[in-house]
């Protein structure tokens, strides 16, 4: 603990800028942006599946360009790069206030895709692999905190002041709180660390001990074993929330009842991630790759067959413990087995994986129970994909772990402010 601390009081302004990045990130969400389902679809007569095709195509657009644009940051130091993907958000944030026709409204959703769940957060954790090396985790982990934050207190705030004020002034005060938000960084990050990207020396190599480029990754065969595990957490995860009142009618319980547990999955996350962090520093994330989504299957076994909102709970238990770690995995992993010269790119495509696949999911799920399958019975079928994606990723990554370099902590200090 005392280590941690003595982490924490050195690196406190790095570590607080990824953090504000990651929360910022949450007004490009899922679980941000769909509390306004009910108001957006009002206003622009939308059907419940004609928002959702919305949505789902914005967002794989948003995928689709982030391949591309994820790779800036491989060009250009998070204080440059920060506070325009903060005013990207902001505009796309203040289009969503004005928009008057469909057209404008995809397009505010398609930013706020890009610039929110997908630059924003990519930024955040690139970031954080570089700057770090024998503490990444901790690092990593540290800034996934921001999403865990917005993810617990926006969209109760936001619910709650949609009984007092119209839903586009809240559009606009986001945008506004965002603009805001861009000299903090920039004071923050006046002093930046060193990037690895931008000192050669003291670049973390990937497996035999070389910085491997986006195109090699492509053609490797770990990267497709890691890819249903990838996909897996953002594709099934949104979907669950996507479809909760859903899930709740068919237990049997009021809606509230269901969303008051996700404050157990947020506070399991927390505490997974803060210890998944800990653990990446002390034995690798390699190490972890195998068992960390068996939590996950064994949660939506529980919830299949939870009739209780105390089974539920244990669901939501599992389930975090699996998030959490996730969330702290996806961004060490890459730098681990890959290295960190090229990371941006890397991540880039990695990332669009991710947002693809909370594009999916919805839509399959939601497909599904069209034609009678519900949530229940799907949650077996997931749980499934969870065990066949830990299986392949746990056996590709002990296979890989043969020709990674020695760990980070053997090799030379970290550089400092630059």
């Amino acid at each position: 603990m005392t280590d941690y601390l003595a982490f924490l009081r050195r690196n406190l302004r790095w570590l607080v800028a990824g953090f504000l990045l990651t929360w910022a990130s949450s007004f490009g969400q899922t679980f941000f942006i769909s509390v306004f389902a009910g108001e957006i679809r009002a206003a622009f007569g939308l059907s419940h599946g004609e928002w959702g095709g919305l949505y789902a195509g914005a967002t794989m657009a948003s995928a689709a360009v982030m391949v591309y644009a994820g790779g800036l940051t491989d060009r250009f130091r998070v204080r440059r790069i920060g506070p325009v993907i903060l005013f990207g958000l902001a505009l796309a944030t203040f289009l969503m206030a004005m928009a008057s026709a469909v057209w404008a409204l995809a397009v505010a959703v398609f930013l706020m895709r890009l610039m929110g769940q997908g630059m924003m957060s990519h930024s955040a954790m690139v970031a954080m692999s570089r700057w770090f090396a024998a503490q990444r985790g901790r690092a990593v982990a540290f800034a996934g905190l921001g999403v865990a934050a917005g993810e617990a207190l926006l969209p109760i705030l936001a619910a709650s002041l949609l009984l007092v004020l119209d839903w586009r002034s809240l559009w606009l005060c986001a945008g506004l709180l965002l603009v805001a938000l861009v000299p903090v960084l920039n004071a923050l990050l006046r002093q930046e660390r060193t990037p690895q990207s931008f000192a050669a020396e003291s670049r973390s190599a990937g497996m035999r001990g070389r910085q491997w480029t986006r195109a090699e990754v492509l053609r490797h065969w770990l990267f497709w074993l890691l890819l249903p595990a990838v996909l897996g957490p953002p594709a099934w995860n949104t979907a669950f929330f996507f479809h909760q009142v859903h899930l709740a009618e068919v237990k049997g319980w009021a809606h509230v009842t269901l969303v008051a547990l996700f404050p157990v999955f947020t506070l399991t996350g927390i505490a997974s991630m803060l210890a998944t962090g800990w653990a990446v520093d002390r034995f690798g994330a390699a190490r972890l790759v195998p068992v960390y989504l068996l939590p996950l299957a064994a949660g939506y076994l529980v919830l299949s067959q939870a009739a209780t909102p105390t089974t539920g709970a244990l669901a939501m238990v599992l389930m975090g413990l699996s998030v959490g770690a996730n969330a702290t995995l996806s961004a060490a992993l890459w730098a681990e087995f890959y290295g960190t010269a090229h990371l941006g790119r890397i991540r880039a495509m990695t990332g669009a994986v991710m947002v693809l696949g909370s594009a999916i999911g919805p839509g399959v799920t939601g497909a599904l129970i069209d034609r009678g399958y519900d949530m229940t019975v799907q949650s077996v079928w997931i749980a499934g994909y969870f065990l066949l994606a830990a299986a392949l990723a746990g056996a590709g990554a002990l296979a890989a772990r043969r020709a990674l370099p020695a760990p980070a902590s053997a090799l030379a200090p970290e550089p400092g402010p630059g």
